[in-house]
């Protein structure tokens, strides 16, 4: 691993150091595989792994990819996860979060795009390697790719989407529990409603509607929309802009992950060029700072996702709109400063990368913690 612009001891928080997948010994040139390069896939993170679900790519013969595959953070190594069950087939900018073990996957499109939508909630429980479709009833949302979602107090909200011919701003709701969708009405004028956007975030109490557009539009960042969960209705909120440089430029199909109060856009596609910068807002202060790293490779349509220790990896995306192509590119960048164990951590793995071959009664032995040795798994 190398850090893009730098050595591996550059401050992990001014620069994204690009992943590179190490072959284990005795791997074959056929064993040591990664994800070929794509667009519209999504990734999340636990503290072990990078999951990627789906993506596009015009250059292969079959250009939807119907695959997961998984980063392992303590080997180095991509590994594409065999399952078992019914994987969606919508595999195109479709939304998905991690709950628990649970990779919770909405929506999406086939090829064309909007022909073959769909509304169905795909489950793979990640411990099991097991697909599943949950079973719902109540008012379902259209066929729609997209949208963005995410989870509350076990209430999933998705909002936004296309069925490729029609921009949507309806905002629907699923009790995990009960399972039955909800379609939201806010309690206010269709013109107080936020235009078409796609990328959110949330404080618990509100959800926050960060950017996005359409095809021939993207949508400013001076002003963000949110969804008051407690009054159902939607509030326009004027942020606070960088006190040099002012407000990130308007941007969609960029990526978005969250450290509790604090959210981070990075990349992007403005309509003429595609970014590699990365801005952060805090959803108490709306106050907006450019952070000083940019991506080595600036892409939309990507994919981000952060670990709960607070590092972001950046996975794909359109890096050349003249050529219309695609990356495989794996970058990562820590967003707070690392723990003492983080950093000891990777150190550690650094210097002795045999540690996963080792059994769990040898790492006990070597005084390891078990939830260290089950991220060695």
């Amino acid at each position: 691993m190398s850090a893009a612009g730098g050595d591996g001891d550059t401050n992990p928080l001014t620069v994204f150091q690009r992943v590179s997948s190490r072959p284990v010994h005795g791997d074959s040139p056929a064993g040591h595989q990664v994800p070929p390069a794509r667009s519209g896939h999504r990734c999340v993170a636990d503290n072990t792994n990078l999951y990627v679900f789906g993506g596009y790519n015009p250059d292969y013969d079959h250009p939807l990819f119907r695959e997961l595959w998984r980063y392992h953070f303590a080997t180095g190594r991509w590994r594409q996860i065999q399952t078992e069950g019914f994987m969606p087939r919508e595999l195109a900018s479709m939304s998905a979060v991690l709950h628990g073990n649970n990779l919770l996957v909405f929506g999406g499109t086939g090829i064309p795009f909007g022909e073959n939508s769909g509304n169905d909630v795909h489950v793979c429980n990640l411990k099991y390697k097991r697909w599943s479709l949950l079973d719902c009833h109540g008012k379902k949302p259209n066929r729609i790719y997209g949208q963005a979602m995410v989870i509350i107090n076990g209430l999933l909200y998705v909002f936004g989407g296309t069925t490729g011919y029609i921009y949507s701003t309806d905002l629907h709701r699923l009790d995990l529990t009960t399972r039955e969708w909800i379609h939201l009405k806010p309690n206010n004028r269709p013109d107080d409603f936020p235009e078409e956007r796609h990328e959110i975030a949330q404080d618990g109490g509100r959800i926050y509607i960060l950017g996005g557009g359409t095809s021939w539009t993207s949508f400013p960042l001076d002003k963000i929309h949110a969804y008051n969960l407690e009054t159902n209705s939607w509030e326009e909120i004027t942020t606070k802009p960088h006190d040099k440089i002012g407000y990130p430029a308007p941007r969609r199909c960029h990526s978005c992950v969250q450290i509790r109060n604090d959210v981070f856009i990075c990349g992007g596609y403005d309509g003429e060029m595609i970014l590699a910068d990365l801005w952060k807002i805090n959803l108490q202060t709306f106050q907006w700072v450019k952070l000083p790293a940019a991506m080595p490779e600036p892409a939309y349509f990507h994919c981000a996702a952060v670990t709960p220790a607070g590092c972001m990896y950046i996975h794909g995306g359109v890096v050349n709109i003249q050529e219309n192509r695609r990356t495989d590119s794996l970058f990562k960048i820590w967003l707070v400063v690392p723990s003492l164990l983080e950093h000891c951590w990777e150190k550690v793995l650094k210097a002795f990368p045999h540690f996963p071959s080792l059994s769990s009664r040898q790492l006990l032995n070597l005084g390891l913690t078990q939830e260290l040795i089950e991220r060695l798994r």
